[in-house]
């Protein structure tokens, strides 16, 4: 019932980007708003993320990084293994962004929303220990967890704690980093090794979570998160 109702809406949503009055193209950011009615089928309207779709937060990403993905969907070198359910919903919406500018226009309309937090959704991992399994992923993805382009390392500082496990699972699985076409997830799914077990990913990931206070004047004005 679900998909059936994420495929209409899609589908909508297609319909409306199709329909719409080429001089509300005029802009490149008008123009990702446009693009981004699709995405915010699943991703939200603020970019907050939904895990019943298994879409993670995107608010406020990297735009190198959101274009560099769209791109590997787009080509099928990510969300083409059959048990990677999320990245094979990405893999036909990316087909939509027909030109890279399509992909520059709605990167850049995602990368300038205000960063969400997204909720902690984890339960039994210790922070502590997972500082110690984070000091390897730091020396890519920051000791701040914000990245690094250079290294081809988005930032981890905001992301949705369920994704990052998800993730994590699946390169240790081989579902990521097995084709070589995305080089980057290649490397990841070789350090994802280095976790041991399924309680070391959730330690991880639990410490990641708490880069988010130390770096909280990145989210919204708001008390509480968006989730």
């Amino acid at each position: 019932m679900i998909l059936n109702r994420t495929v209409f809406l899609l589908g909508s949503a297609l319909l409306l980007l199709i329909a719409g009055p080429p001089s509300a193209w005029a802009t490149d950011d008008v123009r990702g708003q446009q693009l981004y009615a699709l995405c915010a089928q699943c991703h939200g309207a603020n970019g907050g993320g939904n895990e019943v779709y298994l879409a993670p937060a995107i608010a406020g990403m990297d735009q190198w990084y959101i274009e560099g993905q769209l791109k590997m969907f787009r080509s099928g070198a990510r969300g083409t293994h059959p048990e990677d359910v999320g990245g094979m919903r990405m893999h036909p919406m990316s087909r939509w962004l027909k030109q890279d500018e399509d992909i520059t226009a709605v990167a850049g309309y995602v990368s300038n929303m205000q960063a969400t937090r997204p909720s902690p959704t984890l339960a039994g991992g210790n922070a502590e220990i997972g500082k110690t399994y984070y000091q390897t992923c730091a020396s890519c993805h920051g000791p701040d967890g914000l990245g690094n382009e250079a290294m081809n390392a988005p930032s981890l500082a905001n992301a949705s704690d369920w994704y990052l496990v998800s993730a994590l699972q699946k390169y240790k699985a081989g579902i990521r980093g097995s084709n070589p076409a995305n080089a980057n997830a290649t490397v990841m799914r070789g350090m994802s090794n280095l976790l041991p077990n399924q309680q070391a990913i959730v330690d991880v990931v639990t410490y990641i979570d708490t880069l988010n206070d130390q770096d909280s004047g990145r989210f919204d004005s708001e008390d509480e998160p968006n989730g």
